[in-house]
C-alpha cells in the first residue's frame, strides 16, 4: 500500500490534582473550549471535550505521528498555564500526573461524545471514581488502586 490510512480515536479522562473541585460550573464551557483549541493548534481534532468540576473528558482524533502520552501532555500542560493566567484565583489549581486512554472504534464516537456532553447527569449517579474504575474494569486494564488517586 502506497500510502497510510488511520483512524485513531481515543477517550481521554484526567482529573484534577486530588480530584479537587477547581473547575467551576460557570468556568467550565471555557475551559472544555480552550482544551478544543489546543488539540486544534496540534494537529489534533476534538470531537468532544467536557467533564465535572474535578475531571475532564476529550474525545480525541490525533495523526499517527501524534502519541497519546504526547497529546495529553499538550491538552494538560496547555490548559493548566491557562487556567493560571486566566482565572488567578485558581492558583493551586493543578491536573493529576496519570490519565486514562481509551481506544475508540470509529463506528462508537457519537456514543463517547453523548456520554462526555452529559456528564452532569451520569454524575448524578456515579462519582469520578466509580467512573473511571469502570472504564479501567471494561477495557480489562491492570491497576493498583494504592496508585489511581494520589
Amino acid at each position: 500500500m502506497a500510502n497510510t490510512y488511520t483512524s485513531l480515536h481515543y477517550h481521554i479522562v484526567f482529573s484534577t490534582k486530588r480530584r479537587e473541585p477547581y473547575i467551576a460550573e460557570n468556568i467550565q464551557d471555557r475551559v472544555w473550549a480552550y482544551i478544543g483549541g489546543i488539540a486544534r493548534e496540534n494537529n489534533m481534532t476534538a470531537l468532544a471535550v467536557g467533564g465535572m468540576s474535578d475531571h475532564a473528558h476529550v474525545l480525541l482524533w490525533t495523526r499517527p505521528t501524534q502519541t497519546v502520552s504526547k497529546a495529553v501532555h499538550l491538552l494538560k500542560g496547555g490548559s493548566s498555564l491557562w487556567i493560571h493566567q486566566t482565572f488567578p484565583a485558581l492558583k493551586g489549581f493543578a491536573w493529576q500526573d496519570g490519565y486514562g486512554a481509551f481506544a475508540v472504534c470509529r463506528a462508537h464516537t457519537e456514543v463517547v461524545a453523548e456520554y462526555i456532553r452529559n456528564q452532569k447527569e451520569h454524575h448524578r449517579k456515579k462519582t469520578f471514581q466509580e467512573e473511571y474504575l469502570e472504564f479501567l474494569k471494561e477495557y480489562g486494564i491492570e491497576y493498583d488502586e494504592r496508585y489511581l488517586w494520589d
